[in-house]
């Protein structure tokens, strides 16, 4: 589903005495989040400026307006921080995980509702969506060959489930 506001990342620590925070990213890379002018917090409720947006290694450092310090900057610590929607300009075909969270996941060959997007794990290779129907969670790789369409706007998700997944086929 589409939401106003999407978590971008979280922060994590300072950096250096002078208040400057380390955030972890919750994209691809860090560098995503150098295009955006406006953050918020509290799921949009309130503005947060960053000045200046770097990454470094798997996090990134930043400055806040209005913070100096090191205790002001640690006031920040795991308060996660978030994006307008319509502030990201994604490439056809990509979406945040938050969105997708949630969605209905049908077979697009039989059109059988197989379950519900309960999670994703990256696992370095490909991501793994966690599929929940009942009480039973499966595990489905996040692979071309196995996804088909995804709708954010519908919170449809259309799959080729591998043989064996959700049958007792070999």
């Amino acid at each position: 589903m589409k939401k106003e506001f999407l978590e971008i990342g979280k922060f994590v620590g300072t950096h250096g005495v002078k208040g400057m925070v380390r955030i972890q990213p919750w994209s691809d890379n860090g560098e995503f989040l150098t295009q955006f002018k406006k953050f918020y917090l509290q799921n949009g409720k309130q503005k947060i400026e960053l000045l200046k947006i770097t990454p470094h290694g798997n996090v990134v450092i930043a400055s806040v307006k209005g913070i100096n310090t090191i205790e002001e900057a640690e006031k920040l610590r795991n308060h996660v921080l978030y994006i307008r929607r319509d502030d990201a300009a994604l490439p056809e075909g990509r979406y945040f995980i938050s969105e997708i969270i949630g969605s209905h996941v049908y077979d697009a060959d039989t059109g059988a509702l197989l379950g519900t997007l309960s999670d994703v794990s990256p696992t370095g290779a490909n991501d793994v969506w966690h599929i929940k129907r009942d009480d039973k969670e499966y595990l489905v790789p996040a692979i071309p060959d196995v996804i088909v369409d995804v709708d954010i706007d519908t919170d449809v998700i259309k799959i080729k489930p591998l043989k064996g997944i959700f049958d007792d086929e070999d």
